[in-house]
């Protein structure tokens, strides 16, 4: 996909938030939801961002995404917590579950929120670093509707249940740790389709259980690193279906596919206030260290999250670049909404 134009992030954000309003999600919903998608164009994730709008906009109209809703806490013990989400969108269940790990890790030190009856809510990455600006590491996850075969097995069981890890920078560049515990995102499957790419070998099975790399054959996606991936998806899935009382597995809905369903999603969040441990300073020196090490294994080495914090700077200050592919969807979204699109290329 090749950039058309670049647009100003807040006529981004403007423009989001009224196709969702106009579509009937609630103002504090909306604001949460256009606040994610937005984030994700910034720091180059577009399949996090607006492509994401025509489903959203469908799924609220089909029901499969209450608005308004009502998240509360059912139970909070201590540094824990359990939220409903009420079928809300991810994105807003998963702020406000961050909010109260965070005021309770400011409290004791740390906090942990388990989220039930909750959507997709984009990439733990986002939580992540809200976390991160409060001087806080983290670990953040949720399950998703099985797309994933067990290590040794070629049917799906478990879904591409993300795991996110984040910890504070003093320059405001964070470490930033994102990843799918299956070979390849679901989105990268969709994404190779579109683009008549290929998967990487070992990615992905057919309906037969053959290795396959064709992502329109796709029947079942494999493990990121054979057993160790299952290992991880299915500590996810423990914590974010069966502890966190939410839907599990096989119970879990396709936000694709079953759009007029609530998803069930499953999340945790378990924030650390770094200043419980001892003083930020020594910590953003000992991190300092330790990145120098890291860095002196190599010219090409990054830390997580660079990337995303270089894509930040440039994108805040030319503008989103909008691909053919965003621009549709958008097109989409507002026809579907009523909504004009004033998409005015930034200065």
């Amino acid at each position: 996909m090749s950039a058309m134009f670049r647009v100003r992030p807040d006529v981004l954000q403007a423009l989001t938030g009224a196709i969702l309003r106009a579509a009937g999600v609630d103002a504090v919903q909306a604001a949460d939801v256009a606040d994610n998608l937005v984030w994700h164009e910034l720091v180059g994730r577009p399949n996090f961002g607006l492509l994401r709008l025509p489903l959203y906009v469908a799924r609220v109209h089909a029901g499969g995404l209450r608005t308004p809703c009502t998240p509360r806490f059912v139970a909070e013990t201590g540094a824990v917590a359990v939220l409903d989400g009420d079928g809300g969108f991810g994105q807003h269940v998963m702020r406000l579950a961050c909010d109260r790990a965070a005021e309770l890790a400011e409290a004791h030190g740390i906090g942990t929120v388990a989220v039930r009856n909750s959507n997709f809510f984009g990439s733990g990455a986002f939580f992540a670093a809200r976390l991160a600006d409060r001087g806080q590491a983290s670990m953040v996850m949720s399950n998703a509707f099985p797309k994933v075969a067990p290590h040794g097995g070629t049917k799906p069981a478990l879904g591409t249940n993300p795991f996110a890890f984040g910890a504070p920078r003093a320059d405001g560049r964070h470490v930033l740790f994102d990843m799918a515990t299956s070979a390849v995102a679901g989105s990268t499957v969709r994404e190779a389709e579109l683009a008549g790419a290929a998967l990487p070998d070992g990615a992905a099975v057919d309906a037969d259980g053959r290795v396959t790399s064709d992502p329109s054959v796709v029947a079942a996606l494999l493990p990121a690193g054979g057993a160790k991936g299952f290992g991880m998806a299915l500590m996810v899935e423990t914590l974010t279906g069966v502890l966190a009382g939410a839907t599990v597995a096989s119970g879990v809905k396709s936000m694709y596919r079953d759009v007029g369903e609530p998803g069930g999603n499953g999340h945790v969040v378990m924030a650390l206030n770094v200043e419980a441990f001892g003083a930020m300073g020594d910590f953003d020196a000992r991190f300092d260290a330790l990145a120098d090490d890291v860095r002196a294994g190599g010219d090409a080495v990054r830390l997580p999250g660079e990337v995303r914090w270089d894509t930040l700077r440039d994108n805040t200050t030319a503008g989103v670049p909008l691909h053919d592919a965003t621009l549709v969807a958008i097109a989409r979204a507002c026809e579907a909404t009523g909504v004009e699109a004033d998409l005015a290329p930034a200065a």
